[in-house]
């Protein structure tokens, strides 16, 4: 009889275990794909019922993203000289004619601005405030942990009104400072308690053995602490951009145009009679983009955070 290891699963459950994987990776890259396929639709296509899986490929939707058109008479598009470009062209297979570019570059460059400036300020004073509650005796720390965490808790709804009162009075509505600050104020409860966790793992015989060595606290927590906590201050990161980067309800209703982000001014594409689903998709697809990056290049960091600490020697 064959010796069977009560740990190592059998080959049908990693068969079964590999066919749930796959099914559930289909499932949840099917809606990204075909945002990504919509963005190469024209706007019949986008909104054919039966849904068309097999089109012919168009760049309208960037071309609509990125510019503003205007309708023109016949007469007035015959009076014209030859496009000059593909994306002229588009736009006069459809009577019309670009008047300007559109403010989308404007409102990504926002999202980019305010997304890693508060994922940044969120990072810098989470891992001083974890590595303080973790390393020394502070009164009350445990309520103190608590009421950080309990402002992550509170819906935005609830404080978006008295929000925009103190930031109209304060000059901090429609400002990248504004949203920063408040991204920020949002982000630093997961922070400190995700930091925390991992700063609690690293062994304090570190930080003792460099200041015996002539290391102040703050050059021990800085060659010693930080080095140690990347993977989980990666981690953090991630997934604090991705609130600020996603975020909706506060951008909606403190921004209107200097410092609007790009989810409130993506739903207001409007094209000819009605939404344009083909730029709608491209400006999603192309807002994805940073956040897949971020984290594919974090990617080690953000598996080895998730699991550190799981297993101890």
């Amino acid at each position: 009889m064959s010796a069977h290891s009560v740990t190592e699963p059998s080959p049908g459950r990693k068969r079964v275990a590999a066919a749930l994987v796959v099914a559930y990776a289909l499932i949840t890259l099917l809606p990204l794909m075909w945002i990504f396929a919509t963005g190469f639709k024209s706007p019949p296509d986008s909104i054919a019922y039966p849904p068309k899986i097999a089109f012919e490929p168009t760049l309208e939707g960037y071309v609509n993203l990125f510019t503003t058109r205007t309708r023109v008479t016949p007469e007035q598009l015959q009076a014209l000289p030859p496009p000059d470009g593909l994306a002229e062209t588009i736009v006069r297979n459809r009577d019309m004619v670009i008047a300007g570019p559109s403010k989308f570059g404007e409102r990504f460059m926002n999202s980019v601005i305010i997304g890693f400036g508060s994922t940044f300020l969120s990072i810098f004073l989470g891992t001083l405030a974890a590595y303080a509650f973790s390393r020394f005796r502070i009164p009350l720390s445990d309520d103190l942990l608590f009421f950080i965490l309990s402002t992550r808790m509170m819906p935005p709804i609830a404080v978006a009104i008295p929000i925009f009162l103190m930031y109209r009075t304060l000059g901090l509505s429609d400002t990248h400072l504004g949203m920063i600050l408040l991204y920020t104020a949002v982000n630093i409860s997961l922070a400190v308690w995700l930091l925390k966790g991992f700063i609690d793992e690293i062994p304090r015989e570190y930080e003792e053995a460099a200041l015996i060595d002539g290391y102040t606290r703050f050059q021990a927590f800085v060659k010693v602490v930080l080095p140690q906590a990347a993977t989980g201050i990666a981690s953090t990161a991630i997934f604090c951009l991705i609130f600020a980067w996603n975020e909706y309800a506060f951008a909606v209703l403190l921004t209107s145009g200097t410092a609007q982000t790009a989810p409130p001014f993506i739903p207001t594409i409007i094209g000819v009679g009605g939404q344009d689903w083909p730029a709608v998709a491209a400006g999603a697809t192309l807002f994805l983009l940073p956040v897949l990056v971020f984290t594919v290049l974090l990617r080690k960091h953000l598996l080895r955070g998730i699991t550190f600490g799981a297993v101890r020697k």
